[in-house]
């Protein structure tokens, strides 16, 4: 163990008045006042900061360095679950079949194509190439062109999600000697190959405009075909599946505005579906001058999908293809020639429902285990097609990739995820149950554990929760989390509120002033594991990422007592002076799903009530680890160091509180998919640390 203290932070007091209340922060210096900077070249950080950061790095390594061959053993583990030559099932787009592949040992896949109905594979893009001589290499987005003879394709360097586009000759396997800057990383081929969209990502980060490429010219040359004047509005790109429309999406947490500009004349002017209209959201697919729109309009909180004519897209032509059903959350759509499928959620069960567009008949995609997950897709670009596909897998499954003819109901296997190092779906066990709120409601909660563990209580428990922007945390496989379950540990997700597991209704009311549900639906959950003897009080590790790290910090105030530790990683911690700060990326557009502190003072005491940072008390704190990037833009590195810095100040135990700042990745961590692993087995070994099972 080393001599090494503690860091402490200096306290810096900064004063500042909202609403007549006045608040002190202490630590209001570890922002840097050139974040802007820092994101492009996290060398520019002031030294003070860096000081103080590789201070906290230095502290964590030392009382993890117990921890190293547990590490490498849980590494060693999780890298053994993967199959190194792995690659995903082909798309086809008309003579040919695109697929990503992995080489052994590569941290990044190649990007190929063979002809359709077979022959020599050929390398389009080696990531692990492009990656040498990088520090950081994330890959975006990777399309080629409707004449399949370019290749466009992003990249971040730097962990700030700021990427470079390329486009590629594929006769010469050379990029075009202009690099396009500072884009979102999305791209969309208008259908005469010459041209191309992409986002632009405006001086805060935020992804505010849209410009036409033309090849061969100067991106300073690039036009601007739509700019979203709201900050509170991000801006994103696609295509319908018909390819007929590129679609232009203006958007925040609630409400949604889309254009269409055509794909085969990309010159001209974009229309508008339907003007915004807050807390309306739609989306659009087309299909034989029809548009599909999935949306919550007209009251349809958990939506519904409507059809109008493309000449006539105003709301006002909307009419009923699929209804609205209250308890029935319809996901997404996809639209094929002949087929529409959706995906929904109905009592926190994912389904697929198929529609012939001629007939109006429907049929749903059955599966029997108790708990699953469902991805859906398209296995062929080909808008005249029948087949659709779709991911399953549960807590037990690994996942397996279906083709599905949605006129013979054919359902075919393409892929089975392998796990080299052995794996028994049959030695595991998976549970669905529900855990009494505060309030009544029911809370769904998946379980895994390993058929040899000890139910008597005993076994200590990992538990993962989210609950915010009405993301679902899925009951997926995942090779890693084996390593825990293996060691006797209960691994669950809590499904709480600010979710969108039991519909819209679920979202609502974990968002804005019903956001502590959130939290006390967690601690409703881990009280409710202990009182059925699946674990014990203080015997539960709680671990949630970036708004999930809010809830973790929100617990960790409100309830110490009920765990053993806490797992933060990339936490919103600091969340009332993140809304009240305009400047930073994502203040603007998320205040729909928090509130304004600026404008309301209703708003302003509802998040200073529950914000982790500004809650931190003077009482006994489970053992911390706070996992943060200074590149981040989503969750700045200062949330996660502020908070630490005031729990030192603040706690009063002898638990361990670490702080583990990436200084050379943002929020998603590294990105080769070994060296993610890494991040995996530190916090895991940390886990197991503190429930005794590191020699396990």
């Amino acid at each position: 163990m080393s001599d090494l203290r503690p860091p402490r932070a200096e306290r810096r007091p900064v004063k500042t008045v909202h609403h007549g209340i006045e608040r002190i922060d202490d630590y209001a210096w570890l922002r840097a006042e050139n974040w802007q900077e820092v994101m492009k070249n996290p060398e520019a950080l002031p030294a003070d900061i860096r000081a103080y950061l590789e201070a906290e790095n230095a502290w964590q390594e030392a009382q993890m360095a117990d921890t190293a061959q547990l590490q490498k053993t849980l590494f060693a583990e999780m890298k053994g679950r993967i199959r190194e030559d792995d690659s995903s099932v082909p798309v086809t787009d008309g003579p040919w079949a695109y697929a990503f592949r992995y080489v052994e040992g590569a941290q990044h896949p190649r990007v190929v194509r063979m002809p359709r109905e077979g022959g020599e594979e050929t390398v389009l893009l080696d990531a692990e190439k492009e990656a040498q001589g990088h520090d950081f290499f994330r890959l975006g987005a990777v399309e080629h062109s409707p004449d399949h003879e370019r290749l466009a394709w992003s990249a971040d360097l730097r962990g700030s999600e700021y990427y470079d586009l390329h486009v590629r000759d594929l006769k010469t396997g050379r990029d075009a000697k202009h690099v396009i800057p500072d884009t979102g990383g999305s791209v969309v081929w208008a259908e005469d190959g010459v041209h191309l969209f992409y986002v632009r990502l405006d001086e805060n980060h935020r992804p505010s405009k849209v410009f036409r490429h033309r090849l061969g010219t100067d991106p300073a040359e690039d036009v601007l075909v739509y700019e979203e004047k709201d900050p509170g509005f991000f801006v994103s790109i696609g295509k319908t599946t018909s390819r007929r429309f590129i679609l232009i999406d203006a958007h925040d947490h609630e409400t949604s505005e889309v254009r269409l500009i055509s794909a085969d004349d990309p010159l001209t002017e974009p229309i508008l579906v339907a003007p915004r209209d807050p807390g309306v959201e739609y989306d659009v697919e087309e299909a034989h001058g029809t548009l599909y729109i999935r949306t919550n309009a007209g009251g349809a909180e958990d939506f519904r999908i409507v059809m109008t004519a493309v000449g006539t897209p105003g709301r006002e032509h909307w009419r009923d293809i699929v209804g609205h059903r209250k308890g029935r959350l319809i996901l997404s759509h996809m639209v094929t020639a002949g087929h529409m499928a959706r995906l929904e959620r109905e009592n926190g069960l994912p389904a697929i429902v198929v529609t012939d567009l001629h007939t109006g008949r429907e049929h749903e995609i059955t599966f029997s285990e108790e708990a699953y997950a469902l991805g859906l897709s398209a296995a062929s670009l080909d808008f005249d097609t029948t087949l659709l596909r779709f991911t399953y897998s549960s807590m037990t499954t690994p996942q397996r990739t279906y083709d599905y003819d949605m006129t013979t109901r054919e359902r075919v296997l393409r892929k089975e995820q392998e796990v080299p190092s052995g794996h028994n779906p049959e030695d595991y066990v998976t549970r669905r149950i529900f855990a009494p709120a505060h309030d009544g409601e029911k809370v769904p909660v998946t379980l895994l554990w390993h058929r040899d563990t000890p139910m008597d209580g005993s076994a200590p428990l990992w538990l993962y929760g989210y609950g915010a922007y009405g993301i679902t945390i899925p009951a997926t496989f995942s090779t890693a989390r084996l390593s825990l379950v293996d060691r006797g540990i209960i691994y669950a997700i809590a499904h709480v509120r600010g979710g969108k597991d039991k519909g819209y209704r679920w979202y609502r009311l974990g968002k804005r002033e019903h956001k502590v549900n959130t939290f006390r639906d967690f601690i409703s959950v881990a009280e409710h594991l202990a009182e059925e003897g699946y674990t014990t009080t203080g015997n539960i590790v709680a671990q949630g990422g970036s708004a999930g790290g809010m809830l973790m910090g929100a617990v960790a105030n409100m309830a110490p007592e009920l765990f053993r530790a806490v797992i933060a990683e990339v936490p919103f911690v600091d969340v009332l002076a993140t809304m009240l700060d305009p400047t930073l990326p994502l203040t603007p557009p998320e205040w729909p799903e928090w509130g304004n502190p600026i404008e309301s003072k209703a708003d302003y005491l509802n998040i200073a009530s529950y914000s982790p940072y500004d809650n931190v008390k003077e009482q006994e704190y489970p053992a911390i680890f706070a996992v943060a990037g200074l590149t981040d833009p989503r969750v700045t590195y200062w949330e996660p160091a502020k908070w630490v810095a005031r729990l030192r100040e603040k706690k009063r135990d002898d638990n361990p509180l670490l702080l583990k700042t990436d200084m050379g990745a943002g929020h998603a961590g590294k990105p080769g998919r070994f060296d993610h692993l890494k991040d995996v087995a530190l916090v895991y070994a940390f886990g197991l640390k503190m429930v005794g099972k590191a020699g396990v």
